[in-house]
């Protein structure tokens, strides 16, 4: 599902760096401090990270994505040295490289 429309005159990215993208974009280092429009996507995106992983808790109920929605925990590190990573993690996660390093 692609979230901008294809009539969007410009983005605001939080960061350093802009996607390669047919929007043309400004990249905005701690934005979400900055631009009033950046915090409050911040707030949605995190907020429908969140149901995601709850809603992934009930296909791996080890984790405890359901209480700590995917931060490292000790009960979701544990779980990772114990059952490893699902294709749900994200492979720039420390601990989830860490181990492909292994």
């Amino acid at each position: 599902m692609e979230a901008l429309s294809h009539d969007c005159a410009h983005v605001l990215v939080d960061g350093n760096r802009c996607p390669k993208w047919r929007w043309t974009s400004t990249a905005i280092v701690e934005g979400d401090a900055k631009c009033l429009s950046i915090a409050a996507a911040s707030i949605l995106a995190k907020e429908a990270r969140d149901r995601m992983m709850i809603e992934a808790a009930g296909a791996h109920p080890q984790y405890g994505w359901e209480t700590n929605k995917g931060y490292g925990s000790p009960k979701h590190l544990a779980a990772l040295r114990e059952h490893g990573p699902t294709p749900l993690h994200r492979r720039s996660f420390a601990p989830v490289a860490q181990m492909a390093m292994l």
